[in-house]
């Protein structure tokens, strides 16, 4: 008799528990064996055409503010402004972009650390997060907006009444049903907007948990990620007994399986975070979101605090895994080499938004927004004779663009899958220099 799906055999590793998982979601699922398996309430919103696209992550619009103060001293600190990007099935994505660009923070947007502003984020087709901040702004602009027109109608009505040059009665006629219309698309917008703040709210409150077990992150503070009072081996499994495996040997085997994997031994298990160096720590991390057979895995600059020796172990690590269990990863760095080597398409992010995102190659080969140009001219290059000239570009915004005619920038599609954060005027010029590139 074949097991259910949710059952645990405690005679299966970890990765090959992960690799019968990979082999039941290649079956096609129709929608109500999908929401049975992942235990989804058929309320929440979904688009399963992501998943027939083979999409696994779908950021759509995302906004995170954070908040501070109150009444007239009240401020606002957009973090996260506007970002949309796609993941599919395997692939790696990687986020580059100097200190306080939002890169972070959008990794804990994903993994819903934070309730998100404004956007919505779907996971295999299904909606984990979303915000209502634009919806409510688009009720409040929708009303203000409309208040203007019916003033600017009564005003209209009172002048033409006063010229007694058309019949009152047929100005008030026109001037009701005018507003009456107006008051109309009003209530119709309000309506609609109110039923989809409705429907984001009842989605956050109704998420898989079973689905957000699939979505792991390695965080950026080994430090602060570990909690000093409890064991390695106790921060390892902690994600097991929650999950309700409770096989205590089982689970030991779990634990050194991934120590040995990580460059540590399983004398470790036993110690607390306090005797580890900073590199430990962060292995130690990378163990705890490993085990959890992820399908995704957002590693928040994973190996900042390691050795360059460690370092290739870890990046071959994850090649590795992404390899063997189809693993996608969401990877968050500063070293652009490393991310060249490591990700099969790269994000830029300056200010919160993303300037430009293109294939790994291209945008090495073709770098357009000023910023991405400036980035890589900070790369070091082992040769010292080049080292000696390598021009340094500065990026600054005021002198790049101009954007006082109006024309403001927005994300353009220069060339296939080659996205820049551009006006018009840019996007021409984009255009222009790639054309003299391949002459």
């Amino acid at each position: 008799m074949n097991k259910p799906i949710d059952s645990f055999d405690a005679s299966k590793d970890s990765a090959s528990l992960a690799q019968e998982t990979s082999r039941q979601d290649a079956t096609p699922m129709d929608q109500q064996a999908f929401n049975a398996r992942y235990k989804i309430n058929p309320r929440v919103k979904q688009k399963p055409e992501l998943r027939e696209q083979n999409i696994l992550l779908s950021v759509h619009h995302l906004k995170q503010f954070f908040f501070f103060g109150k009444g007239a001293k009240r401020q606002k600190l957009k973090a996260v402004s506007d970002v949309s990007f796609d993941l599919k099935e395997g692939e790696c994505l990687g986020i580059v972009g100097e200190s306080g660009c939002g890169k972070t923070t959008t990794g804990r947007c994903i993994i819903r650390l934070y309730d998100i502003t404004s956007g919505s984020i779907y996971y295999r087709g299904v909606r984990i997060s979303g915000g209502t901040r634009w919806n409510r702004k688009e009720i409040k602009w929708t009303r203000i907006r409309a208040n203007e027109k019916i003033n600017s109608i009564r005003a209209q009505r009172k002048e033409d009444l006063l010229k007694e040059e058309k019949d009152s009665a047929e100005v008030q006629k026109n001037a009701k049903e005018s507003i009456q219309e107006i008051q109309a698309g009003i209530k119709k917008i309000s309506a609609e907007q109110k039923g989809k703040i409705k429907q984001i709210k009842y989605d956050n409150a109704n998420v898989s948990r079973k689905l957000l077990n699939e979505i792991q992150m390695i965080f950026q503070d080994p430090v602060g990620s570990l909690d000093p009072r409890m064991t390695v081996e106790d921060i390892i499994q902690e994600g097991l007994r929650i999950q309700g495996f409770h096989n205590r040997k089982e689970n030991h085997k779990k634990v050194v399986e991934m120590l040995e994997k990580v460059g540590l031994v399983e004398e470790h298990a036993s110690r607390y975070p306090h005797e580890f160096s900073g590199g430990q720590k962060q292995r130690i991390g990378i163990a705890r979101a490993l085990i959890m057979n992820p399908r995704l895995l957002i590693c928040d600059e994973p190996i900042s605090a390691l050795d360059v020796s460690i370092r290739a172990q870890i990046i071959n690590l994850l090649n590795d895994l992404k390899r063997e269990l189809n693993l996608s990863i969401i990877f968050i760095a500063h070293d652009l080499s490393v991310v060249k080597y490591f990700c099969d398409s790269i994000v830029v992010m300056y200010f919160g938004k993303i300037v430009e995102k293109a294939p790994s190659d291209e945008l090495f080969r073709h770098p357009m927004h000023p910023y991405t140009r400036s980035l890589l001219s900070a790369i070091p290059k082992p040769n010292p004779e080049s080292e000696r000239v390598r021009k340094r570009i500065t990026y600054n915004p005021a002198e790049a663009h101009d954007y006082s005619h109006g024309d403001g920038p927005a994300l353009h599609e220069i060339v296939k899958d080659h996205f820049v954060y551009c006006n018009e005027a840019e996007r021409l010029q984009y255009l222009e220099e790639l054309k003299k590139a391949g002459e």
